[in-house]
């Protein structure tokens, strides 16, 4: 195992990005590096505004995301020099800090103004700082993201089956506020034909190569009340992640895993949850909110034909956490240009105009505009999921302990190894070593 975690610690990843500004020196050329995704693109157009101001030549690398991470991670365990900004997961903060792959930020903020507090405080928290609960900024918040549904508002609100639905369950059909009623209506569409087509309740998350099944259970073990320590730092895992609320929330996602998706769904994350919306395959789907904007301008299935709705409650209210920082990395040739780059970044007007793109700036300029909940559909459901985040492990040792729970949730969800409490009982031993082996326990 060490062995294994020295490869994958040696292998965090960062992202760069880079505008300049005044009185800053310029870069002739700066390459950002993300994934390759919707975002992605946004970020593209808004950065001919930093382009024709700056003069400076802007080169994106994006990735997909089944290979984003490997790409990436081997690009700055081996010193390359391909990305001068990185907009990284918040999981690889703490080990990309401790490795010296991003530029420390709290001098340069502090000599440019730019003020945490003008941020969301979970998107600073979850983006910017390491170790938590620390003034350490590695990071500027650049993407705030969350685990959220969408669903067929047009089936919903056919008379027929409104009716029927009142009937079986004796309450309105509209979109689920708790994972019972989630599972419900997913039940209740699950195996009906819709336009002549045999459809299926729910398209979640399954895959087990690198996180998605983490991703989609803990959308469920949140709200049920699982922890990853009884107190935080104390790495106290025992009967927090095991707990009888956790291993409730765990059979939940298995028992909607079971019921009801779509045939042969045993390996599937953000593609095939949007593939299987689009062909009209269910009648909701959980995804991230970075891909709401182009669902509801899709031709097919968006405008009056979808609807959205934040993670469903249960003990508590509580949403996966997605998104990411932007990051300086450290071995760039052009450090001023990438630091220029942040500082155009964290603009007030350049913030709204990302959010206006179709990027989800967490800037309390934008959030708190009274215009926001009504700027787009998915925008009201938004501002509950980031208040209410919960994220993974920002460990240095993250992504073993990611492999280990991906494992655990995958035997037991879907090749039905297993009881529930097993499964977190394994994980709670798995973990236990991790941290043993890192001395802090």
């Amino acid at each position: 195992m060490k062995t294994i975690k020295q490869a994958l610690l040696g292998a965090t990843s960062a992202f760069v990005l880079f505008v300049a500004a005044p009185n800053l020196a310029q870069a002739d050329e700066l390459t950002l590096c993300w994934a390759a995704w919707d975002p992605a693109n946004a970020l593209v157009e808004l950065s001919k505004d930093f382009t024709s101001q700056s003069g400076t030549t802007m080169k994106f690398e994006f990735v997909p995301w089944p290979n984003f991470a490997d790409r990436i991670l081997n690009e700055l365990n081996s010193g390359g020099k391909l990305c001068d900004l990185l907009i990284g997961d918040s999981q690889w903060l703490g080990g990309s800090a401790e490795n010296g792959y991003y530029v420390k930020l709290n001098d340069f903020f502090d000599k440019e103004g730019i003020k945490m507090s003008d941020f969301a405080d979970a998107a600073v928290n979850a983006y910017a700082t390491w170790p938590k609960g620390t003034p350490n900024y590695w990071a500027l918040p650049a993407m705030g993201d969350a685990n959220a549904w969408f669903y067929r508002k047009d089936w919903f609100a056919q008379p027929e089956i409104q009716a029927e639905f009142k009937k079986k369950y004796n309450r309105d059909l509209a979109a689920p506020t708790t994972w019972d009623e989630l599972i419900q209506v997913a039940e209740f569409f699950n195996g009906r034909e819709i336009d002549g087509k045999k459809v299926y309740g729910a398209a979640i998350f399954t895959e087990r190569a690198s996180e998605g099944i983490t991703m989609g259970a803990t959308s469920a073990l949140y709200p049920y009340g699982f922890k990853y320590e009884n107190t935080p730092g104390k790495y106290d895992m025992e009967g927090a992640v095991n707990s009888p609320e956790a291993v409730a929330g765990l059979e939940a996602y298995k028992k909607l895993y079971k019921c009801c998706t779509p045939p042969g769904y045993t390996d599937a994350y953000m593609g095939e949850s949007l593939d299987a919306f689009k062909s009209g395959q269910v009648a909701m789907a959980m995804n991230w909110f970075a891909f709401f904007p182009g669902l509801y301008k899709d031709e097919k299935v968006g405008g009056d034909k979808i609807g959205f709705f934040v993670n469903p409650k249960e003990k508590v209210a509580a949403s996966t956490l997605g998104g990411q920082g932007i990051s300086v990395v450290a071995n760039t040739d052009n450090m001023d240009g990438a630091l220029a780059y942040i500082k155009w970044f964290a603009q007030p007007d350049v913030q709204k105009k990302w959010w206006s793109l179709g990027g989800y700036a967490v800037h309390k300029t934008v959030l708190n505009d009274p215009t926001f909940t009504e700027s787009q559909p998915f925008a009201a459901d938004f501002l509950v999921a980031m208040n209410q985040v919960q994220d993974f492990w920002q460990e240095p040792s993250y992504a073993i302990l990611l492999q280990a729970m991906q494992k655990r949730l995958h035997d037991y969800v879907v090749a039905d190894k297993g009881t529930a409490k097993e499964a977190l009982d394994g994980l709670v031993k798995d973990w236990t070593e991790v941290f043993k082996d890192d001395g802090k326990l």
